[in-house]
């Protein structure tokens, strides 16, 4: 979808000038009330199975260990890391990634390649599109983390319930995907967001 392409990369050029102020901002908090890196940077499977790097703000304490699953008020979210996973401030240099061309506004969210693995026959559909940096699935589970704390077995529960819902949902918006409905998916996210 030419179209789509063209319309996200003039959509994020735009917003990467007008927010660069508030980057810088987020960038040199993260600095000062931590130290170490400012951007978290790691491998997500896009388009076609190509893996490429997926760039965001650092929420997490430096080296730490543990699961690519995360759970709301776990030690390793630094408080200002929980400020900006509540209002999705961490995922906004996910616009340098749209203009890269590795991501879309609108699409299923990337994963990580062991998760995407588990991706077999026609859910594989998946693939074929851009991952976006908002989409149906992520709307629905926008409170993922906190629902995630209140399950006794977070890794059971996601791999169970979560994740094969995120792909029943995903597999709906690549065979019905327009630029209509993502225009009403990125008004729905930043008005979710605005609202906490």
């Amino acid at each position: 979808m030419k179209r789509k392409r063209v319309f996200d990369f003039v959509l994020a050029s735009i917003g990467l000038v007008i927010i660069s102020p508030l980057l810088l901002l987020i960038a040199i908090l993260i600095k000062v009330s931590k130290g170490g890196p400012v951007f978290f940077i790691q491998d997500r499977v896009g388009k076609d199975g190509k893996i490429f790097r997926m760039i965001k703000f650092r929420t997490m304490t430096e080296n730490h260990n543990g699961s690519s699953i995360s759970v709301q008020g776990e030690s390793r979210i630094t408080p200002l890391g929980a400020f900006l996973r509540k209002y999705k401030l961490d995922e906004l240099p996910e616009l340098i990634n749209v203009i890269k061309g590795d991501m879309s506004f609108v699409g299923p969210r990337p994963d990580v390649p062991g998760y995407a693995d588990r991706l077999t026959g026609a859910d594989r559909l998946i693939l074929s599109i851009r991952p976006g940096i908002t989409g149906p699935a992520s709307l629905k589970y926008a409170n993922e983390e906190r629902l995630l704390a209140e399950v006794p077995d977070p890794i059971s529960f996601n791999n169970e319930i979560i994740f094969p819902d995120k792909v029943r949902i995903n597999l709906a918006y690549v065979k019905n995907q327009s630029l209509r409905r993502d225009l009403i998916i990125i008004f729905q996210t930043i008005f979710f967001i605005r609202c906490g």
